[in-house]
């Protein structure tokens, strides 16, 4: 069985429009799928009328920023009431964040001689969340930069003028949101946050607290040895597992979408109990 519950269309900053994603979904045979974009449920809502002709399950997706300790934390939702006034709440929270980041972004730009560039950015953004590569995008297109490579490692990556922390919400109110909307929260790729064990299983503990129940076993391309670890975590922890490809681009290091899972015995998914709005069942692998 096929499946992907991490995946990022035009909605925020994938390179595949929504249509277009579902449909490689449907060319990969892949029989349960979520859209995830960061902080945004546009490009669900985009397709889910479309879906309902095609051949998989598709179920709602996001995938929200917070804080946690002091470090940026990915919560990924799924099968939750888009419509819900948490999520709707919490949607428009995140858009704000983004928003005021993006203005910060700006300022940093403009003191370094590269004025108008949040009205830049905006508008390579189109309808899409804002984020540092419709910076980098509209630097490119100014010839500020020769490439997108060159934005982010002279002005936009990590420790760079441009790399502004968000005002993300804590953990615990991200993870209250997808869970009050009757949706299923999982901890997206764990081991990118590179926490030690213990900090790594207090994230857990506290995650668990606020109603998360579920953590990445794959994401993308990732070792043995990487999956192993984190198969140990789930069964430690007892949490539930998700998989997916984080797919934004056709790249020679990224993964295809479509992750063939067979869950590890001991462990329970998070797609056993899904359905869509036409009520047609995810088969369940335990």
């Amino acid at each position: 069985m096929l499946i992907d519950f991490h995946t990022h269309s035009t909605a925020s900053d994938g390179e595949l429009t929504p249509l277009a994603l579902l449909e490689r979904a449907c060319e990969r045979n892949i029989e349960c799928f979520a859209i995830t974009d960061h902080d945004t449920v546009a490009g669900y809502l985009s397709v889910r009328e479309a879906s309902q002709a095609m051949a998989l399950t598709l179920i709602s997706g996001v995938e929200f920023s917070c804080q946690w300790s002091g470090v940026t934390v990915h919560i990924v939702g799924l099968n939750m009431d888009v419509e819900h006034p948490a999520m709707r709440q919490g949607l428009d929270r995140l858009m704000q964040a983004r928003l005021d980041r993006g203005a910060k972004i700006a300022s940093r730009l403009h003191k370094l001689g590269f004025p108008a560039a949040l009205e830049g950015a905006v508008a390579e953004a189109g309808s899409s969340q804002l984020g540092r590569p419709h910076f980098a995008s509209w630097m490119l297109q100014q010839a500020h930069v020769a490439t997108i490579s060159e934005a982010f490692d002279k002005y936009l990556g990590q420790g760079k003028p441009g790399d502004v922390k968000a005002f993300w919400p804590e953990l615990a109110e991200v993870t209250a949101w997808i869970v009050a909307a009757g949706g299923t929260a999982v901890i997206a790729h764990p081991l990118k946050y590179k926490l030690t064990r213990s900090k790594l299983r207090r994230l857990v503990a506290d995650f668990k607290m606020a109603g998360g129940s579920a953590v990445e076993l794959i994401n993308g391309r990732q070792t043995a040895d990487q999956t192993a670890v984190l198969r140990r975590l789930a069964q430690e922890c007892d949490l539930a597992i998700s998989a997916g490809s984080d797919f934004h681009r056709d790249t020679v290091y990224g993964a295809d979408l479509g992750v063939e899972l067979r869950v590890p015995e001991g462990l329970k998914s998070v797609w056993q109990d899904f359905a869509d709005s036409s009520g047609r069942r995810v088969s369940s692998q335990r």
